[in-house]
C-alpha cells in the first residue's frame, strides 16, 4: 500500500523535471530568434556598430577561424559614454565555451581564445553592454545607444599580426642603442672611475 504513494510521488517529480528542461530548452531557442546577429571576418574591423545602452546584446558569427590558432575579440569604445561591455566566446547558438579570458583596459574590452581544432561547430561571439554610470550634467539625458568598434585578429606569440611591426621597431631601436656606443669616440663615454 506504501509503495503506490511513493511511486505516484516519483512519476509527479520526473514529470515535473520534464517539463522543465523543455522549457528551458524552449526558453534557449526563443532567445536565440531574439538576439541580434551578425558576421565578423578575421582580420575586419567592424566600426560604429551600435546596441541599446540598457541590455543590448548582439550575436557575432566568426568567420575565417583556423585550427591550432589563437585570436584575440577586442571591442573599443569612447570613453565619454560609461558603459561596461562584456564578450563570451560561444561554440554553438545555445552552449558557451570555456576557452576564453577576458581583459579590460581603459576603454577596451579583450577576449582571447584558442581554437584547437576547428569542428563543424561554428564560433559566436556574444557581446552584451550596460551602462556603468550615470550622466552627471543636469538636465541632459542617458544616451539610448553606444556606439563601439569590434575586431578579431590573430594572434602570433600573444601579439595581433596587425601588431608585429611595433615589435620589430622596438629590436632595431635596441640594436641600435647598443650598437652605436661601439662607434662614437671614447672621451664621449663615460666611464667609472677606479678607486685605489
Amino acid at each position: 500500500m506504501m509503495g503506490r504513494p511513493l511511486l505516484l510521488c516519483n512519476m509527479i517529480l520526473l514529470l515535473y523535471i520534464c517539463g522543465s528542461v523543455t522549457a528551458v530548452g524552449a526558453i534557449s531557442l526563443t532567445q536565440e530568434h531574439m538576439i541580434d546577429s551578425k558576421v565578423l571576418k578575421v582580420g575586419e574591423e567592424l566600426q560604429h556598430e551600435t546596441l541599446p545602452l540598457q541590455m543590448g546584446s548582439r550575436l557575432y558569427r566568426l568567420i575565417g577561424l583556423k585550427s591550432f590558432t589563437s585570436y584575440e575579440v577586442k571591442i573599443s569604445y569612447p570613453a565619454s559614454i560609461p558603459a561596461s561591455f562584456s564578450i563570451q566566446l560561444i561554440t554553438d547558438k545555445l552552449d558557451t565555451g570555456d576557452n576564453w579570458r577576458n581583459r579590460r583596459l581603459l576603454n577596451t574590452e579583450k577576449l582571447i581564445f584558442n581554437l584547437q581544432n576547428l569542428d563543424q561547430n561554428e564560433k559566436y561571439v556574444l557581446v552584451s553592454v550596460e551602462p556603468a554610470g550615470v550622466v552627471a550634467i543636469p538636465g541632459v539625458n542617458e544616451r539610448e545607444l553606444v556606439l563601439f568598434n569590434i575586431v578579431c585578429d590573430e594572434l602570433l606569440l600573444g601579439i595581433p599580426h596587425k601588431a608585429i611591426w611595433v615589435g620589430v621597431l622596438v629590436l632595431i631601436c635596441l640594436g641600435v642603442a647598443f650598437g652605436v656606443p661601439s662607434f662614437l669616440p671614447s672621451y664621449l663615454l663615460k666611464r667609472k672611475k677606479q678607486k685605489s
